[in-house]
């Protein structure tokens, strides 16, 4: 599943368990929830990441065609 889908589904989850005194369920949502946000922050790390890395990759080569 995406990382925006587990996050919400884990929102619904907690919020069900908050409404249905379910700490089990309630409990689910926020790691499920967790596992959502940690996704979306890996990926956004590795894009950061690559971009630095394409970002460096670009000026080398600018710097050899100068020679």
């Amino acid at each position: 599943m995406g990382a925006m889908s587990d996050k919400l589904k884990g929102k619904v989850k907690k919020i069900e368990g908050r409404v249905t005194g379910d700490r089990v369920r309630e409990t689910q949502g926020k790691v499920e929830e967790g596992v959502g946000d940690l996704e979306l922050r890996a990926r956004r790390t590795k894009n950061r990441a690559k971009a630095k890395i394409d970002e460096m990759k670009a000026k080398r080569a600018a710097k050899k065609a100068t020679r």
